[in-house]
């Protein structure tokens, strides 16, 4: 598996790394022994950046992680979430940046993955009675106490990204970066390439809509992230599929697969981007890898470019209750 640098400091990961948010069951159930069995398989494949978060599955995903690292993280970089917080009962969501609310949620992720510092610290979502100057603040403090290695934002603006770099090194921004999602190309790239921030794709396969085996809404259980989701409703979802098969198609005639090929599209956009595709599999997670093998002419990202046009999809990437978070910037 080939590297590419994560953090200012030069610390390199795997080009493509493992997201951990389906170990909490968002896309349906699964089980602690899939998910060892999916992070052995990463380990043995030479993935070695794990993204994970506090509210995935309300801290199921991080627990498992911990359960499979037992004490010892020296194989893997780990990166955690905090910002958001959930009403279990309720089903409530909010957003809290404050450092007391930072510090204790971070504290608790370290507890429930056993260790006692986390490689990456991103804020989950910002938190708009707060300045990101003054979370940058707190970031800042908790790595100085050698809590944290580097400081991330995910969903953030690139207005904001300049303010939060103006107080200090911001390591990394996540954003949903795909073949159907791409408002990063209208700034966020440009500007982590300027800045030297590295951008983390999260579902660089189109919550599986650009893979090998695409979805069916009518399987979809009740907690299942897409259930709600404009894209996979009629007649958006429709609309989508026949741009999803001549994708596979094309991916077929070129002797590779439709996930291996997204990943390889990615990869492709720029050296400072590491695409972390979700699995509960290790079969799904070979097929990932493969992704890193793929070699794009220009001549094939202008095919592609044909076959998914930028604004392909229809419908919103997010219903008007998923929206909550995210900062629009176009």
């Amino acid at each position: 598996m080939k590297k590419r640098r994560l953090l200012q400091s030069g610390k390199l990961v795997s080009e493509i790394g493992l997201g951990c948010m389906s170990f909490g069951g968002f896309y349906g159930a699964t089980t602690e022994a899939e998910s060892h069995a999916t992070l052995s398989a990463a380990r043995d494949f030479g993935i070695d950046l794990l993204d994970t978060a506090n509210v995935y599955g309300l801290g199921i995903s991080e627990a498992v992680i911990g359960s499979f690292l037992k004490g010892d993280s020296s194989s893997f970089t780990i990166a955690t979430k905090a910002g958001i917080w959930r009403d279990k009962e309720h089903g409530n969501r909010g957003f809290n940046n404050k450092p007391d609310y930072l510090r204790s949620e971070l504290e608790g992720s370290l507890s429930r993955m056993g260790i006692d510092h986390v490689d990456l610290f991103y804020v989950h979502r910002r938190d708009r009675d707060l300045e990101i100057e003054e979370v940058m603040e707190t970031l800042l403090a908790l790595k100085a106490e050698g809590k944290i290695g580097g400081i991330g934002f995910s969903e953030i603006a690139p207005a904001s990204l300049r303010r939060a770099a103006a107080v200090g090194p911001v390591d990394v921004v996540q954003s949903e970066y795909s073949l159907w999602s791409r408002q990063p190309d209208l700034g966020m790239l440009q500007t982590c390439r300027e800045l030297g921030v590295t951008l983390v794709a999260y579902s660089p396969l189109a919550r599986g809509m650009v893979s090998s085996v695409l979805p069916d809404p009518a399987t979809f259980l009740d907690k299942d992230f897409r259930k709600n989701n404009p894209r996979f409703l009629e007649p958006n979802f429709g609309f989508n599929l026949p741009y999803a098969k001549a994708f596979q198609a094309y991916a077929s005639d070129h002797g590779t697969t439709a996930t291996a090929l997204a990943l390889s599209w990615c990869l492709a956009r720029g050296e400072h981007i590491i695409p972390i595709p979700g699995t509960r599999s290790p079969e799904h997670l070979a097929e990932c890898v493969s992704g890193s093998e793929v070699t794009l002419t220009p001549e094939m990202m202008r095919e592609i470019e044909g076959i998914l046009p930028a604004g392909w999809a229809h419908g919103d990437r997010y219903s008007e209750a998923q929206w909550n978070g995210p900062e629009g910037y176009c």
